[in-house]
C-alpha cells in the first residue's frame, strides 16, 4: 500500500474533513426522502384476515406442458 504523509494512502479518504449537525443531517434527509406520510393511530387501523380464492374459480386444468404453452414459455 501506497505511504502519503505518513498514513496509509486510504486513510485520507476514510474520514470525512467536517461532520454535520443533526440538523443538516435532518434536512438532507427531508431534501432526499420529502415528507413522511401522516402517522396511521391505531383507531385507524383494520384487522385483515387470510381467505381463501373464492368458490366459484375453477380449478386449473391441463398438465404442466399445457400451462408453459398458455405462459407463452
Amino acid at each position: 500500500m501506497r505511504r502519503r504523509a505518513g498514513q496509509a494512502h486510504n486513510a485520507v479518504m476514510s474520514e470525512p474533513a467536517e461532520s454535520f449537525t443533526d440538523q443538516e443531517y435532518a434536512f438532507l434527509r427531508h431534501v432526499r426522502f420529502g415528507e413522511l406520510p401522516a402517522r396511521v393511530r391505531p383507531e385507524e387501523r383494520i384487522e385483515a384476515a387470510e381467505t381463501e380464492f373464492p368458490p366459484d374459480r375453477p380449478d386449473p386444468v391441463g398438465g404442466e406442458s399445457e400451462w408453459h404453452l398458455r405462459a407463452g414459455g
